[in-house]
Formats: C-alpha cells, sequence, structure tokens
C-alpha cells in the first residue's frame, strides 16, 4: 500500500452546543465531517480522513456530544449521532461504514490490501471488535487483568499473523483505524486506574503501539488522559454497568 499523505497542521474549529442556534451553511456542496473530538468513533473517521490527505476537501464540524445544538437532529442527522458525514447531498453515518466509504470514495493512501488471506483475515478482526470492546469494558468491573488481559493476549496472536509488517495487516489498515482508538484509550485507563500495563509480556502490542505513535495521521487525534479517566470513572466506577453501556453504540 503506498505512504500516508503529509501531515497538515490543523486548527480544531470549536465545538457546536445546544447553545448554537445558527448551524454552518449546510449541504452547499462542502464536504463535512461532523464530530466529537474526545469519541473513539469520531476519532476512527478522522484517522482516515487525515491518513488520506483529506483535511482540505473535508471540512470538521465540531459537535457537543453531551450537549448537541437541535439543528443538528433537525437539519443534518435525525439519528442525532456522531460521527457523520455530508458529502454529495447526502448524511452518512456509522463509523465503520464512514472508514469504508472514505477508503472507496476518496483519493489518498488505500487503506485495504489486495492480498486475499490478508483481506480475509481484515473481515475476521472487523468481526471480533465487538466482543473485544465488552470483554474489556466488562473487566473494569471485574478483574481487569485477567480478562482485559485476555482480550490483549487475542491481540498479540493476532499481530503474529503477518511477519511483514508490525499492523495487523502488515501496513496500516481500516482494521487499525477501528481498533487504535480504543486501545490508546485502554492502554491510558487499565495503567491509571488499575495499575495494569498491557505491554509486558507482549512485544508485538508494545511495538504496534511504538509504530501507531510515529504516524502523524493518528497523533493529532489522540484522546486527552485527563479527560479520559474523568469520563471513564464516571461511566463505570460510580455508575452500574448495564448492557446498553456495554454495546458499541456506532
Amino acid at each position: 500500500m503506498a505512504a500516508a499523505a503529509a501531515s497538515v497542521q490543523e486548527v480544531l474549529p470549536p465545538l457546536f452546543n445546544s447553545t448554537s442556534l445558527h448551524p454552518p451553511p449546510l449541504f452547499d456542496g462542502t464536504t463535512r465531517l461532523y464530530v466529537f473530538y474526545e469519541c473513539p468513533f469520531c476519532q476512527r473517521v478522522l484517522i482516515v480522513r487525515n491518513y488520506k490527505g483529506l483535511q482540505d476537501q473535508i471540512k470538521l464540524v465540531g459537535i457537543d456530544l453531551a450537549d448537541k445544538p437541535a439543528w443538528y437532529k433537525e437539519k443534518v442527522y435525525p439519528e442525532n449521532k456522531l460521527p457523520s458525514l455530508e458529502h454529495d447531498g447526502k448524511i452518512i453515518g456509522e463509523s465503520m461504514d464512514l472508514i469504508r466509504y472514505l477508503d472507496t470514495n476518496f483519493d489518498g493512501p488505500p487503506l485495504l490490501p489486495d492480498d486475499h488471506e490478508k483481506l480475509k483475515f481484515a473481515d475476521e478482526m472487523i468481526a471480533y471488535l465487538d466482543t473485544f470492546l465488552k470483554n474489556v469494558f466488562t473487566s473494569f468491573k471485574q478483574d481487569p487483568v485477567k480478562e482485559a488481559g485476555a482480550e490483549f493476549d487475542y491481540l498479540e496472536a493476532s499481530l503474529a499473523k503477518f511477519e511483514d509488517g508490525p499492523f495487523f495487516l502488515s501496513q496500516f489498515s481500516q482494521v487499525d483505524a477501528a481498533y487504535v482508538p480504543f486501545i490508546e484509550r485502554f492502554q491510558i485507563y487499565l495503567k491509571e486506574v488499575f495499575k495494569y500495563d498491557i505491554t509486558p509480556g507482549r512485544p508485538r502490542v508494545a511495538a504496534y503501539i511504538e509504530e501507531l505513535n510515529k504516524i502523524d495521521a493518528y497523533k493529532p487525534t489522540k484522546c486527552d488522559p485527563n479527560w479520559l479517566i474523568q469520563f471513564y470513572n464516571k461511566r463505570f466506577m460510580v455508575l452500574s454497568l448495564s448492557k446498553q453501556d456495554l454495546q458499541p453504540s456506532h
């Protein structure tokens, strides 16, 4: 696969919230990506946008996830979820669909290889993602070292599938874009709250994270650790964990 596009320094626009009565111009031919910067589902799509060098083609619109403006649901996306993409007079949602859409419909380095075996493995990894998320999230209320540890053992084994690069499909791909926001957050939270480091004894996971941190498309999308810890503490350490909490929303 071709190399990622060069990094472009970008100033993120401020967030619209419920006090923002007037939206940006809508459906005027501009392609817009509606995101909340700390949301892992939004981060997935931001990584792909950046990797393909689409910063100038796809404008960002920041939306406060906890305090959305009324016009977002009424005029942009009736589902009222983030992220969403305004393109060619229509709105597309769901982060995995958007990863595929950006990779298929825009120029830039492709995020899937031509190799049949690697494409098959990509499907397997994406299919497993909800299980990975559910089990790690559940571990926050039970035994993170044992239960989350098993999931990172799974990633360690998965990273050994191909030997010609450090990523799941050797080169950075849609699979990495899908997993990375959660690996990032789990590493931070498990280490800070449970004193559990996911990298010792997992050399491939350690090398994977090291290589990720060299990718210009990823670095500016990383979450604020302090915000994350406070958010997860509120969600998992104070509130009871319901089935809805455990299901990835998009």
